[in-house]
């Protein structure tokens, strides 16, 4: 199973399997980002890694974020559910959405409302324009290729009044390494690159430390405002 695991797992990942890091091959720069890996996410394997990958960090800083919120919140890519059950609160009206059936088959069975379920595409989000109060995602949009990323932030900027938040790695280097494949294609960026990119969209950001770090990358929260 850990050799499964080891062959499947996204870089985002790496920090819950640091058993199979000694294992892991130099990572390549790729200098096209015009393809996405998306077959991992309709993995049982995948699944299984996303029910751990973020204790200790992401999952406890996200619910600090949410602490003072109120209204209808978007998870997107939401992956199995896992956020969403830790976040369900009586003030917070939580709505999930993920490209893979499979993980949301994972959600549904773990008793979230079906109802409040969708499959789709993040960069073509089935809601109103404004029919979110917040939004976030943790981990998924550095997977984006770049014109994926602008019609993401776009997507999250169109259904959300107040604020979108989201989670990912930024190079340890501190400059824009670009494209990279390793067990899945993400972008190992700057903080700056990412915030040029939300601030067309967005009229305030806010750069936060995550506690989630790799060798090369660095977990960064980036809180967007209207």
């Amino acid at each position: 199973m850990k050799s499964v695991i080891k062959d499947l797992c996204p870089p985002f990942l790496w920090r819950t399997l640091q058993n199979v890091r000694r294992r892991v091959q130099p990572f390549q720069v790729r200098t096209n980002a015009d393809n996405q890996d998306l077959d991992l996410y309709w993995t049982p394997e995948m699944a299984q890694v996303l029910e751990t990958w973020a204790d200790g960090n992401a999952w406890l800083e996200v619910q600090f974020l949410m602490a003072n919120c109120e209204g209808k919140v978007l998870d997107i890519a939401c992956g199995t559910g896992k956020t969403m059950t830790i976040l369900n609160r009586e003030r917070l009206d939580l709505y999930g959405c993920d490209i893979s059936d499979l993980l949301i088959g994972k959600a549904i069975d773990r008793g979230l409302p079906r109802e409040s379920l969708r499959v789709c595409d993040a960069t073509q989000l089935p809601y109103a324009d404004g029919e979110f109060d917040y939004s976030y995602s943790i981990g998924s949009l550095e997977h984006f290729t770049e014109d994926g990323i602008v019609k993401f932030i776009e997507e999250a900027s169109r259904v959300t009044k107040a604020g979108s938040f989201h989670m990912m790695p930024t190079s340890r280097s501190g400059q824009d390494e670009g494209w990279m494949k390793t067990y899945q294609s993400f972008h190992n960026s700057s903080p700056q690159w990412w915030v040029a990119r939300f601030e067309k969209k967005f009229s305030r950001v806010v750069v936060l430390d995550s506690n989630w770090n790799d060798h090369i990358s660095i977990g960064k929260w980036f809180l967007c405002y209207h």
